[in-house]
């Protein structure tokens, strides 16, 4: 879940924000679980779904692995996940309507157990056989957005401060848009640390800003979150409140992975291989924490 970026002033005189060894260790089961969280949503999603149906099928996979929705502490939300459809991007709130052949769905999830937290987001294509121009401009946003999200990770395993993981981000989008136009990327909105609570200092910037950040070394845990979409970057909040939509209209897509740096390298713990996947087009091997 997206933090806002007029937030940021928030974070100053917290508690470190790096965690010892042990705590990085009771990370692993909370990411493992939003992890299984996402896959469940992936294995039902098909036209005629409702996103509350998403939504307990999500909840179901956290208890399932002895936890529960960190989403449902936050003041207000009462889901286990957000469900942003088409042109809402971010923290929209599961409804009863079904979803539509080619619609663009981010379902984003969080888990909490022992006290400790996991945040992660994925953005699906509806299948529709009918329109495969439009299922392949959305699947190319989607793909794109998820990989500025692999470049980012691969950045902060050999970065010296958190503010290079932006540059990564901005610099796959601007090099991996369609030709003759540049995605948007969400500025409003950023990532953040992770531990005890969901939202933690410091934040993430998914897109390149002046200062360097906080040093990246071992204890330093981020949910990295680019937020994208195929137009404008405007956006504004709908009267619940909540939901995020773009003012243009245009589609969104958001991805996100919880992503621990320790005395070994990193490890992406809302990932069951650790982000190895994701990593290897970037040359980056990710290392289990000991």
């Amino acid at each position: 879940m997206a933090s806002s970026s007029a937030d940021v002033g928030i974070f100053r005189g917290k508690p470190s924000i790096y965690k010892t060894p042990s705590e990085l260790r009771a990370m692993v089961a909370p990411g493992l679980a939003t992890g299984a969280s996402l896959d469940a949503v992936r294995a039902i999603l098909a036209p005629g779904v409702t996103a509350l149906e998403l939504d307990r099928a999500a909840e179901a996979a956290i208890i399932a692995l002895g936890g529960h929705s960190n989403f449902k502490l936050v003041p207000g939300y009462r889901h286990t996940i957000c469900a942003s459809v088409n042109d809402d991007v971010v923290h929209g709130i599961p409804d009863d309507r079904p979803l539509q052949a080619g619609d663009i769905v981010s379902i984003d999830s969080g888990a909490e157990i022992d006290g400790w937290n996991g945040d992660s987001a994925m953005t699906l294509v509806v299948p529709d056989a009918g329109r495969p121009e439009l299922v392949s401009e959305r699947e190319h946003l989607s793909s794109v957005t998820e990989n500025s999200l692999w470049a980012g990770v691969a950045r902060l395993a050999v970065a010296k401060h958190l503010n290079e993981v932006g540059d990564a981000i901005e610099e796959f989008i601007e090099e991996n848009s369609p030709e003759g136009r540049t995605y948007g990327i969400l500025t409003d909105y950023v990532g953040h640390g992770i531990g005890r609570t969901m939202h933690e200092a410091p934040p993430v910037f998914n897109y390149r800003v002046r200062q360097r950040g906080p040093e990246v070394k071992p204890g330093l845990v981020v949910a990295i979150e680019p937020m994208v979409v195929a137009g404008d970057a405007e956006t504004f909040v709908r009267e619940d409140e909540w939901a995020v939509a773009t003012v243009d209209g245009s589609v969104g897509a958001h991805w996100e992975h919880s992503v621990a740096v320790h005395a070994g390298g990193i490890w992406v713990l809302t990932a069951a291989d650790g982000g190895a996947a994701g990593l290897a087009p970037f040359g980056v091997t990710p290392v289990p924490i000991a």
